[in-house]
């Protein structure tokens, strides 16, 4: 036909073979793709993304998606009334694989929501794979829209359709055209930093974003019409910003610790005036709110982001008063570093480029095809990576329904428990011993040699999620956001490492060529 028009076969499987409370629905035609030819990176490209299209079909996790979404938004507990009507339900699911496949292509492209936007309106290749290039009109989602795909479901529920990508590579090989069956039966584990996006936690920088974040606050009152006796937030900015000038140059000063102090006490009298009209403010709103043209939510919301500074500005004086007037040092335990996220940690890694970082303790295993088969990150706390084998080995056994055989790992992981662990599992101790002598008699085994040569591929499987899937730095903010980007990270990059193994028709057409 002249009208180039592409229904995909393997669309028309995951429409036909959908689980049962799952309303099958039609897929629209879609215009084919374009003939593009002497730009080799595209047409790599393009065979990628045609090849996860292909993986995502066959190993049915985006059924299993759909099919997660729908349980998240209506669980069988919900009332008769409050359900679904069928046309809703089919427009549900189409918007569920729609957020699948736009999750994976914003990780795949590292753009943030309005970048993944514009790349939709301009590429027919990323039109075709999110599935919103129709033949009558194309539609693309807003950067609100892709917000709200990228928060569609939370983490716990992403994890089984990983698991399930990854048995399905193991146990279905040939129906998802893999020459040879996914390899888990070996893990390799390291941790990591995930830096969290937040300025320097040097102490007098938090009181300067209190002042801004209050006083930004107030503008939005006063802008509604609610005013008190006060002097123009403005002042009190371009006052504070003054203040940090002078505390940026005093350290070239010849008495620069007396001056740092002396710019600090000011600091403080202009962080407590600030502290002061922001109650009187936040009562007033309160009371009022009727007078404005916000509504009570929209009320809230100024009054939540007015209460979570308050509670944090003492705090904030505090620490800073400890450090700089008292000379004090404050443990990592009790040291804020942002106002903004509070799950953050003071993590020691010892680099030569980072001697200390900022954020949360990433783990992650890895299988020897380069595949993420477990990953944890840790929001309470900073564990020593001596005690995260035992919950890794036993979380990842359960996931992927089998007895791991064998575990690598540096020196971090090496104690008498966790060698006694794999032991009594029956699991080969791939570990770097900590103890010389211990380490001298094992480098004489093949085994471990290889093990360890293997196992130091992990850290930069690290690199390539951290750079190539998660961005750097990390755009999402709050712990559940970032847990919940590692997870489509980790999703993504899964699929980009299957749809890159060798693949059964390949070599069959190669061997027929020969």
């Amino acid at each position: 036909m002249d009208i180039l028009l592409a229904f995909n076969e393997l669309d028309y499987n995951l429409a036909s073979s959908l689980m049962s409370n799952i309303i099958p629905f039609a897929l629209p035609l879609t215009p084919i793709l374009p003939r593009v030819v002497g730009n080799l990176d595209y047409t790599q490209e393009r065979r990628q993304l045609e090849r996860i299209n292909q993986l995502l079909a066959t190993s049915d996790l985006e059924a299993q998606f759909i099919q997660a979404s729908l349980g998240h938004r209506q669980p069988p507990t919900t009332a008769p009334a409050d359900r679904m009507t069928p046309k809703q339900q089919v427009r549900f699911q189409e918007h569920s694989r729609r957020a699948l496949r736009c999750n994976i292509a914003r990780a795949l492209l590292q753009v943030d929501y309005r970048g993944l936007a514009v790349r939709l309106a301009d590429s027919p290749l990323y039109q075709w794979f999110c599935a919103v290039g129709e033949l009558e009109v194309i539609q693309v989602p807003s950067k609100s829209t892709l917000q709200r795909y990228d928060a569609w479901v939370p983490t716990e529920t992403l994890r089984p359709i990983m698991d399930q990508l990854l048995r399905a590579g193991r146990d279905e090989a040939p129906k998802l055209q893999l020459l040879q069956p996914l390899d888990l039966d070996r893990l390799f584990l390291d941790s990591t930093c995930l830096k969290a996006k937040i300025h320097f936690p040097v102490d007098w920088v938090l009181l300067r974003d209190g002042t801004r974040t209050v006083m930004k606050a107030v503008s939005l009152i006063r802008q509604q019409g609610l005013k008190q006796r006060m002097e123009s937030p403005e002042k009190f900015i371009r006052r504070m910003n003054g203040l940090c000038i002078a505390m940026t140059q005093a350290r070239r000063q010849p008495a620069s610790k007396k001056q740092r102090k002396r710019v600090l006490r000011s600091m403080k009298r202009v962080v407590h005036a600030v502290a002061g009209h922001a109650r009187r403010y936040r009562d007033l709103l309160d009371r009022e709110w009727a007078r404005t043209q916000w509504s009570r939510k929209q009320t809230e919301q100024v009054l939540k982001r007015l209460d979570g500074m308050l509670e944090q500005l003492p705090a904030a004086i505090t620490q800073a008063h400890e450090r700089i007037i008292g000379e004090r040092p404050v443990k990592n335990a009790d040291k804020m570093l942002s106002l903004y996220e509070p799950d953050l940690h003071v993590i020691v890694r010892g680099k030569a480029e980072a001697e200390v970082e900022f954020g949360n303790l990433l783990l992650l295993s890895e299988s020897p095809a380069g595949l993420i088969a477990d990953f944890q990150l840790f929001q309470d706390r900073v564990p020593a990576d001596v005690s995260l084998l035992p919950e890794s080995v036993e979380r990842a056994e359960q996931a992927l329904g089998q007895k791991l055989k064998g575990v690598g790992a540096d020196r971090g992981f090496d104690s008498q428990a966790n060698r006694a662990c794999l032991e009594g599992k029956q699991i080969y101790n791939g570990i770097c011993p900590k103890a010389p002598e211990t380490l001298k008699q094992r480098l004489k085994q093949k085994k471990f040699v290889t093990a360890q040569r293997r196992r130091a591929q992990t850290e930069g499987r690290i690199g390539i999620l951290k750079n190539n899937f998660l961005g750097r730095p990390l755009r999402a903010k709050g712990f559940v956001n970032r847990e919940r980007a590692v997870a489509w990270a980790v999703l993504a990059h899964n699929l980009w490492v299957m749809a890159r193994l060798p693949q059964r028709q390949v070599k069959e057409k190669q061997r027929k060529a020969a």
